[in-house]
């Protein structure tokens, strides 16, 4: 288990706020790839949010019922497509809770991929989202990975 967990709100904060999402220096290139992967997804999944708010409030006049659900839905993708953001920019500063917070995101990939391909309608679009995390999974746990992790944790 990681050491390193957040002791307050301010912890799990940006190190210089949202402005320093594009520095990836010093990172090993697992790492820099890994963290791309995360914080592309997490900004895709913000628009795909952000377009889902749209159809709910449009499913609102045709069923109101259904529209609350969906809705709800969406505010949880929003809130972990935000969080995925903020684990992987923590990831970048050497956080290693926040490797396996992102881990933790894969594994719930997983677990919406066999849920959805089990379904009538079969989505089997999860299935493509979950191989990505778990390519960005597995490259933050590689030899050269943990190296940098150990290395940023004692230069804390």
């Amino acid at each position: 288990m990681p050491t390193d967990a957040p002791k307050n709100f301010n912890d799990v904060l940006p190190k210089g706020g949202f402005s320093g999402m594009f520095n990836v220096t010093g990172m090993p290139i697992e790492l820099k790839v890994s963290y791309w992967i995360w914080l592309i997804g997490g900004l895709l999944g913000l628009l795909g949010g952000l377009l889902g708010l749209f159809g709910s409030m449009v499913l609102f006049a045709l069923a109101p019922g259904l529209a609350v659900v969906v809705l709800l839905l969406v505010l949880v993708a929003l809130v972990v497509a935000a969080a995925q953001i903020v684990f992987a920019m923590k990831m970048k500063e050497g956080k290693e809770w926040a490797r396996l917070a992102l881990t933790v995101i894969a594994g719930i990939s997983l677990i919406l991929s066999i849920v959805g391909g089990a379904m009538a309608s079969g989505q089997s679009n999860n299935w493509f989202s979950f191989v990505i995390s778990l390519v960005a999974t597995v490259l933050m746990w590689l030899p050269n990975s943990q190296a940098w992790f150990k290395s940023a944790k004692s230069s804390v």
